[in-house]
């Protein structure tokens, strides 16, 4: 599978490509394959770190199970600058807050389905980049929903 690393203001991002969509996301790389699948996903994630960008039109194919799917099509629904607790989250879709951070962890294409706007109840929750919370808490800037931090 092709995969391409892009420079990003929170650190290098490796996507992979499989039959023309994006299917992960990873936190670091070194990665230097093109398709046009993987360009037009680098470009798009740099209109989204310059601020032009807030809502990503790519396809996306993630492996996960129908629950796991699920869970992934609801975080697709949270807008732009907008957040949702793990508890709302569990609640809109019938498990537990504990299994919703879960699925949160478990996404494989982190930022383009963004699980970081996914918080606790009076906390931020955790992230599964590497210094996970500093950059949760520069994507959650980068929409506008710093105040939410506070």
């Amino acid at each position: 599978m092709p995969t391409l690393t892009c420079k990003s203001p929170i650190g290098p991002l490796t996507l992979t490509d499989e039959n023309c969509a994006i299917t992960r996301l990873d936190w670091g790389g070194g990665a230097n394959d093109s398709t046009p699948m993987l360009l037009e996903a680098e470009r798009q994630l740099a209109l989204y770190f310059d601020g032009e960008l807030t809502e990503f039109d790519l396809p996306l194919a993630p492996r996960a199970s129908p629950r796991q799917l699920r869970f992934l099509d609801a975080l697709r629904e949270i807008p732009y600058g907008e957040t949702r607790t793990y508890g709302q989250m569990a609640k809109a879709l019938g498990i537990s807050a504990q299994a919703a951070g879960q699925a949160c962890g478990a996404n494989p294409i982190a930022i383009l389905i963004p699980c970081h706007r996914v918080t606790g109840t009076g906390s931020l929750g955790g992230f599964s980049a590497p210094d996970g919370i500093e950059k949760k808490i520069a994507l959650l800037k980068l929409e506008g929903a710093a105040s939410l931090l506070l």
